[in-house]
This record gives structure tokens, sequence and C-alpha cells, in this order.
């Protein structure tokens, strides 16, 4: 179902002096249409003013565009219940990360050759994959970065299944860091936040690797400290490639923080109140493996 924002110029005075005006603001809608009244309203209760005394609205424009998460709009609850891909589908060779070779697929019995072991009419394919760990959308323990960390086998399942899911929307950022005051708005204790940048457009063509948006040391610090379950990107690392300390891993996956990349699909989800799925395999000192991420978008309750 569509979703709508508003943009807007706001002034606001208050009962007690001042005042407070925006300029180009936007702020999501419960529908297509509002009024400046309406988005007034809303205007103050996403804030949260007190003593206002008069709201003026003017310039504005509905414009329709996924909701960010504005306070006191209830997200959509339109439609049936859904499930979303938020995976890469992986072909043989296909490159994820530059530098790291791509999966290597080939049968290692064909249906032809097994018709010999079976029955007339009856016959099947058994397939073989080599590939590294860092392939198509995957999750990385904290054992990808620390000798000490949980590995694949060890991470649990709460931290990678049934995660109610908070999206950052954003896309149309001039700004490559996504830092503190990106998210700080956002409800992010016990979800799994995930980082929407639009940057899978680009996924595997050269530009992927280029330029991409990222998570600051920061930002990390404080989805760790705001208690975060899970934190994914839809980009070609959750850190500044060019950063050798890798800051986001680095503080995510010491505080036991599952990082999950290469995401796409994200402009399908509203704001909050889907949930994900992406659990690895469970294998032994294995830091890293492809996932098949998913949501569960709830539809109306009947």
């Amino acid at each position: 179902m569509p979703e709508y924002r508003a943009s807007f110029d706001a002034t606001v005075t208050f009962l007690n002096g001042g005042g407070l005006s925006a300029q180009g603001f936007r702020l999501d809608l419960p529908g297509s249409d509002a009024s400046p009244d309406d988005v007034g309203a809303l205007f103050v209760r996403h804030l949260g003013l007190l003593m206002v005394d008069r709201v003026d609205i003017t310039n504005l424009e509905i414009i329709q565009e996924p909701h960010k998460g504005s306070r006191g709009v209830a997200a959509s609850e339109a439609g049936e219940r859904r499930l979303v891909e938020l995976n890469h589908v992986l072909r043989d060779g296909i490159t994820t990360y530059p530098g790291l070779p791509g999966p290597t697929i080939r049968p290692h019995l064909t249906r032809e050759a097994s018709q010999a072991a079976y029955a007339p009419g009856t016959e099947f394919q058994i397939d073989h994959i080599s590939l590294v760990g860092n392939t198509g959308t995957y999750v990385d323990s904290p054992f990808h970065r620390y000798a000490s960390g949980i590995d694949l086998a060890e991470l649990p399942l709460e931290r990678l299944a049934d995660l109610p899911i908070t999206v950052a929307r954003l896309t149309g950022s001039d700004r490559r860091g996504i830092d503190v005051p990106a998210l700080a708005a956002l409800p992010v204790h016990g979800c799994a936040v995930l980082l929407h940048t639009g940057w899978d457009a680009h996924w595997d063509t050269p530009a992927y690797g280029d330029e991409a948006p990222f998570l600051t040391g920061a930002a990390a610090r404080w989805l760790v400290d705001a208690g975060a379950a899970l934190v994914g990107i839809d980009s070609v690392n959750i850190d500044d490639v060019s950063d050798t300390a890798r800051p986001a891993h680095s503080t995510l996956l010491a505080a036991g923080v599952p990082v999950l990349e290469h995401l796409t699909g994200l402009e399908q989800l509203p704001a909050s109140g889907a949930r994900l799925h992406a659990a690895p395999l469970r294998i032994e000192r294995f830091s890293t493996f492809p996932v098949r991420a998913y949501a569960v978008v709830a539809g109306a309750s009947a």
C-alpha cells in the first residue's frame, strides 16, 4: 500500500514566549490527505512540543514516499500478511565484495549419471557449491572479528530470528557516513536496525564498491548502548572500507551484536512493525555465512 509524507515549512509560537521554525520539514502522514491543521498537530506530536500557542504551516506538499517512522503516526497495517525477500540471489561466479572470489556452483551428481542407480524414470541431482563466507547477503558473528568471540554455531536465535525491525530511511542523504543524529530518534532497543541507504541498486556493478554509505564508529557505539539486537545495511560494508580499523564491526561484534550486510529490498518494508528472520547455518569455528534474510509484514487484523 502506498505511504505518504508531508513536506512543509512551519512556524511555532509558544504560550510562554519564544518560537521555532522549520523549512522543508518532512513528516509521515496516515493517508494521502491532510490539511495544514492536521499537519500542524502531527508536527507538534512528532517533536513532543509543550505549551504551543500557534502552528502555522505553509508551502504544504503531500508526496508519495515510504514512511520514516515519525512519532505519533501509526505504521500502515492495510493489506494481507506478506513475506519480503531481503537477500540477493546467488549465481555461479557473482562478486559480492571486490577482491573476494565468487561462488563456484556445479553438479556433484547429474540427473543423467544418477539414472544408473535408480529405477527407470527415477533420477536426482546433487549439487556442489564452493564459496567464502562473505558471499551474497550474510551474517557476521563476533568470531569474524575476534578470536574469542562466539561463532555461527553459538549465535543465539534471539539475535537472528523473529526480531522486530526498525528501518532507518537514509536514501537521498548527501553524506556517506551514517552518524548518531540520523538514528537518535529511532526506537532500537531489542530491534534489528536496518539501514536503508538504497545502495543495493548498484549490486553486481563496479559502482557497488565505490564511495558506499557506512555506519560511523560513534553510531555503532550508540546502537550498542541503546540495545540494538542486530544491525544490517544494504551496502557493500557496514564500515568505511578505507578505514582499516573497521570501527563499526569492532564495536558491534565486541558487544555480541550480529552484523547483516548486503541487504536488499528495504524499500518494501514499513518503518516499523515488520519482523526479521536471518539465521545462517550452525557451523563451528566459522565466522560468516550467507542467509536467506526475509521480513514478515503483518496485515490488518480482522
